[in-house]
């Protein structure tokens, strides 16, 4: 029998899991998806996702490929998915995909949304599992300023988690915005690359609140841009704001592509 291609859009709260990655002992992403497919399917499957989520981030949008054997309505697969998936995964939606798409090797761009809580309220329990409660005040024009630095090809080894071997580190960054929330809760950030390294995202997030905090100069963002090591980033942002988006492709359509 002939594999059938699908792609999935996901949507899962990070917060009970140690990342999208398989691994040993904790659980996982992956490893919950790939259960649920060889229950449907009968047979071992193997899922690439768009983008590797850390422990505690969460996804929007998450874009996922694998292959079946048994002869599956998109519908149907996505109903049997989300009778069997834990709670904490959603598929939004399911959909043939075409011969040899691999959800990560295709990805022409990925974006990432994160949120801030600079209000008092940004403590309850109903919010601070899916922000950074920071609950102080940040300068709009300073984040709007690390926003514009941010745009454009760069080096961001400086700005992303150590150990990483990579034949070069520059990333092209298509998009880059904070933007507030409603009722002066806080602020959001938006970024599209055609690539991220690891961790880069929250460096991004740390280094801009701390000079929206005015803790340390705007110039050390232009500078750490240039490359180098982390030693001289902020500390990352906490994982729990950090959302996956969604992933752009040419040989695929999904919703919101056009945005």
């Amino acid at each position: 029998m002939l594999e059938q291609t699908w792609y999935a859009v996901l949507q899962y709260i990070g917060r009970d899991f140690a990342g999208w990655q398989r691994q040993p002992a904790d659980r996982t992403v992956q490893a919950e998806v790939e259960a649920t497919l060889e229950r449907l399917d009968g047979d071992p499957i193997t899922v690439v996702a768009a983008g590797r989520t850390d422990a505690g981030v969460h996804a929007l949008g998450q874009v996922i490929s694998f292959k079946t054997k048994r002869g599956w309505a998109s519908d149907e697969l996505r109903r049997a998915l989300n009778a069997l998936l834990p709670a904490d995964v959603w598929a939004a939606r399911v959909g043939a995909a075409p011969d040899g798409f691999h959800a990560r090797r295709d990805a022409r761009a990925r974006r990432y949304r994160y949120l801030i809580g600079c209000d008092d309220a940004s403590r309850s329990p109903f919010r601070h599992p899916y922000e950074w409660p920071l609950s102080r005040r940040l300068d709009a024009e300073l984040l709007a300023w690390t926003a514009l630095e941010i745009a454009g090809t760069h080096d961001f080894q400086a700005l992303s988690a150590v150990g990483q071997e990579k034949p070069h580190y520059r990333c092209e960054v298509a998009h880059a915005t904070w933007r507030p929330r409603e009722e002066r809760a806080g602020y959001i950030f938006e970024v599209e690359a055609d690539r991220f390294l690891h961790r880069m995202v929250r460096f991004l997030v740390g280094i801009s609140v701390d000079i929206a905090q005015e803790r340390r100069p705007a110039d050390d963002l232009r500078r750490l841009l240039t490359g180098g090591d982390n030693r001289e980033a902020s500390p990352p942002a906490p994982p729990e704001g950090l959302y996956f988006v969604r992933a752009r492709y040419d040989n695929l359509q999904l919703e919101g592509d056009d945005d």
